[in-house]
């Protein structure tokens, strides 16, 4: 076992939730070793064609990632991980949302306008028969956008790209969400909540409301404010200076102020914790993916490490 490979007892949690060939596509390599050698790239950054050969073919390495980026496998095992989580009560629902600026390598640059690969991976049923996932219906979206799909972003420095998420009070990630690099966080702040899908492990829907929510004055409007209160949802957001000071103009008819909790916006520094945890994997403090499904994949799959190891 290499430095951080997967431990026996975090491929055990794995194994009863990746896909199982169907004997149509050919006899895929163990499982674990790719993994492996995934987990190695992104935590390295190294090339894929650089990898060690322990991991075998990097070929094949890179292609098992690409295809679950696509069908969505990375993230269903992050929600079974969490999943299993929630279930023992260590999953805190106190969430805060933010995002971080990834500077995109020159590589990331110059994808071709391929779709994402149709997955052949599944025995369950017909690909014709496959009820299309919320992550596959976001890749599809994205594709059919255009060139500014892949999540590249211009700025003075170059490409970047910014990364969306959201995180539990114990600073782990919940859900991801890529975007260019000059995307408003505020017009993410939906599409983010609604990626937040725990299953149960037992019978019942799938956990999408969390007790309370904190963010900073980047998510101050009315539109988010607004979604909050028709979702029931606590939460903790400052108001702008500007908009503070529009409200006390109109006097009586600028309304009550929103409703502030200091000590809950305290516990904002979990998604700025979350964020650092990620960004220990090089793969994704420097994006090197040219497809922006790619990029989202491996997040995911830094994120569902930070998981399995804490």
């Amino acid at each position: 076992m290499g430095r951080g490979d997967l431990s026996d007892a975090e491929w055990e949690r794995l194994q009863p939730f990746l896909p199982v060939s169907n004997r149509r596509c050919g006899r895929w390599r163990d499982h674990r070793q790719v993994i492996d050698g995934i987990l190695h790239r992104v935590r390295t950054g190294v090339q894929w064609r650089d990898l060690p050969e322990r991991f075998g073919p990097w070929k094949t390495v890179y292609e098992r990632h690409r295809q679950w980026s696509a069908d969505g496998t990375w993230e269903r095992l992050l929600q079974q991980v969490q999943a299993e989580a929630d279930a023992a009560g260590e999953l805190d629902w106190d969430i805060s949302v933010d995002s971080t600026i990834v500077r995109a390598h020159q590589h990331a640059a110059g994808a071709r306008t391929d779709p994402p690969p149709v997955a052949c991976s599944k025995g369950d049923a017909p690909a014709e028969h496959q009820v299309e996932t919320p992550w596959q219906s976001l890749v599809a979206r994205l594709v059919e956008v255009g060139a500014g799909s892949e999540g590249l972003g211009r700025s003075r420095g170059g490409f970047t790209t910014k990364l969306h998420l959201s995180a539990d009070g114990r600073c782990r990630p919940l859900s991801l969400v890529v975007t260019p690099g000059q995307r408003a966080d505020c017009t993410q702040f939906r599409p983010v909540l609604e990626k937040i899908r725990v299953p149960r492990l037992g019978t019942g829907r799938p956990r999408n409301t969390p007790d309370s929510l904190a963010a900073d004055k980047a998510y101050s409007n009315g539109p988010c404010r607004d979604y909050l209160r028709r979702r029931g949802i606590r939460h903790s957001i400052p108001e702008k200076a500007d908009s503070q000071a529009v409200r006390l103009r109109k006097g009586s008819r600028g309304g009550r102020p929103p409703g502030f909790d200091e000590e809950q916006y305290k516990k904002r520094n979990t998604v700025e914790r979350a964020i650092n945890k990620l960004k220990h994997a090089r793969a994704v403090a420097t994006r090197y993916d040219k497809r922006g499904y790619v990029f989202l994949g491996t997040a995911t799959a830094a994120a569902l490490a930070i998981w399995l190891r804490t």
